[in-house]
């Protein structure tokens, strides 16, 4: 059961794995609507390699949360930047 009823997921179980594997929900919705438009195995081939958060500098993390529209992060520490992120 996706955790936001009013949700338009179109592969809700897929988004709910992603979600248990620790991808944020907008990524795991990304991915659930597309796999449901083109098929899981094609989702997958498309995909490319995202760099570790943490590899990222503190400010690049920031600056992430920023576009991402999430707040309070200004006086967290690395890691708790990095999950605010994934978490979000």
């Amino acid at each position: 059961m996706p955790r936001n009823k009013n949700s338009r997921l179109k592969d809700p179980e897929l988004y709910e794995s992603l979600r248990d594997d620790g991808a944020s929900a907008e990524k795991a919705a990304r991915i659930s609507n597309a796999a449901a438009r083109d098929g899981r195995s094609e989702v997958g081939h498309r995909g490319g390699e995202a760099g570790s958060y943490e590899d990222w500098t503190v400010a690049d993390l920031k600056k992430r949360a920023r576009e991402l529209g999430l707040h309070g992060y200004s006086a967290l520490t690395k890691s708790e930047v990095i999950e605010l992120l994934r978490s979000h």
